[in-house]
């Protein structure tokens, strides 16, 4: 059974930083390029970054971009995504997603 995994989320101040993990299980993990998304209360689904299956290529949303690092280690079977200076926009639910499943997600609340 494919299982995503995230962690990490809570509560922070603005400016603040947050890493995320996600563990996956049940496929073969280092061949599937990672992304993650989230979505914000009242919103659709937003995509974050993604990364490919060896890590060397990452992309951002615009949104994010130079504030969030997205990585994977392959052999623990694990993505990140290191969120600095957070702002209130980035209050949401954040999941990891191997392209067809979604984890659960961990939520991310940054105060103003």
């Amino acid at each position: 059974e494919v299982q995503l995994v995230e962690s990490g989320g809570g509560l922070v101040q603005i400016g603040g930083s947050l890493r995320l993990s996600c563990v996956a299980s049940g496929f073969a993990f280092s061949t599937y390029g990672m992304s993650w998304v989230r979505q914000a209360p009242g919103k659709g689904l937003e995509w974050v970054s993604d990364i490919n299956s060896s890590g060397g290529r990452t992309n951002y949303a615009g949104s994010v971009k130079g504030r969030f690092t997205i990585s994977r280690d392959n052999a623990k079977n694990t993505l990140y995504l290191q969120m600095n200076s957070l702002t209130p926009e980035d209050t949401a639910e954040y999941y990891c997603s191997n392209g067809p499943i979604r984890g659960r997600g961990t939520q991310v609340t940054v105060s103003s």
